[in-house]
């Protein structure tokens, strides 16, 4: 009987420190990174190179992002959600996945408390990018010709009743100009094809999604959504233009709900390290991104103070008729 007892007492003890173990072996296999838009875009760029830096601090685990796209970011970050809390899926939020998604009601089942915010990485201002070759070389142009001519002037923005689409309606409120819309869901890549291509006269979104085609001289931005100039590139802002209309995007990473504060905290600080390292900080300075850290001790206090405001300004604008929900 006792030989039993004390058997027992073995297998409870090393039950009970079996995940203890686990998660102080953390990662023991590749790390999945969810971003909830198409390759190519301005958050896939971000989160993927900020990503293979961080994976050098785990312990040789390898981190690999997949995009996910669809339901305005739904999609992807559902599967974060969703995703066993272990640490082994975390994902990519942006501004839609944060304020849109919630505000709309898109999905019963999507609720930021099935998140644990990690870090949030950058801020990102909108902006308005013409082709370098276009009329419109300011916004005092760009705004003549849509109050000339009511709907001639078409903008892309990536979903309606996103971020962008919401920057475009105070736009129009605060000057009278009548812009035709035009939606393009999946990101900033397909909004890059529209502009080329000539679908489209303005794309509404961060520089840092276009940094590529600033860079070579095909776009041009011609306005920040900022009251504070960009480091990278030479664009008025909004106020600057005679405009109050501040807005944009940021990216933040988190993880399902209910993972472990130790398994946080190394995803943190592997992406700590990345954001601080050389690399990182030289390759932002180049995209017209800011780099704007926030840790797991602040970021999630700071999303919902974010989304509460905006859900607070889109339901005026629902209840004056510019906007639809």
């Amino acid at each position: 009987m006792k030989r039993r007892q004390f058997l027992a007492a073995v297998a409870l003890a090393t039950t009970a420190l079996a995940p203890v173990a686990a998660l102080a072996d953390y990662p023991e296999r590749d790390i999945r990174v969810v971003v909830p838009w198409g390759a190519g875009g301005g958050t896939d760029g971000i989160v993927r190179k900020i990503t293979t830096i961080a994976e050098q601090s785990l312990d040789g685990a390898s981190m690999y992002v997949e995009n996910i796209e669809g339901g305005v970011s739904a999609t992807g970050v559902g599967q974060v959600m969703s995703a066993k809390p272990d640490g082994y899926t975390i994902g990519a939020l942006t501004y839609d996945s944060v304020v849109t998604v919630p505000w709309q009601g898109m999905l019963p089942s999507y609720k930021m408390d099935k998140l644990k915010l990690i870090a949030r990485l950058t801020s990102e201002a909108d902006a308005m990018i013409v082709d370098a070759t276009s009329d419109y070389q300011s916004m005092s142009d760009l705004i003549a010709a849509a109050k000339a001519d009511p709907g001639k002037v078409r903008v892309a923005v990536q979903n309606l009743g996103g971020r962008v689409h919401l920057t475009l309606l105070q736009l129009e409120a605060e000057t009278g100009a009548k812009f035709k819309i035009v939606s393009y869901p999946g990101g900033a890549a397909p909004q890059k094809e529209a502009l080329l291509s000539d679908e489209v006269d303005v794309v509404l979104t961060s520089l840092g999604d276009f940094a590529s085609l600033l860079e070579d001289g095909t776009a041009k931005g011609i306005m920040e959504f900022s009251d504070a100039r960009n480091p990278t590139y030479d664009v008025p802002t909004a106020p600057e233009e005679g405009i109050s209309v501040l807005n944009g995007s940021f990216i933040v990473i988190a993880a399902p709900a209910n993972t472990p504060d130790d398994v946080v905290a190394k995803i943190e600080g592997a992406y700590k390290a990345a954001y601080d390292s050389e690399e990182f900080q030289s390759w932002i300075s180049k995209i017209g991104v800011t780099p704007n850290w926030m840790g797991s001790d602040e970021v999630t206090g700071w999303a919902d103070e974010t989304a509460q405001g905006l859900f607070e300004e889109m339901d005026g604008l629902v209840e004056s008729g510019i906007l639809s929900k």
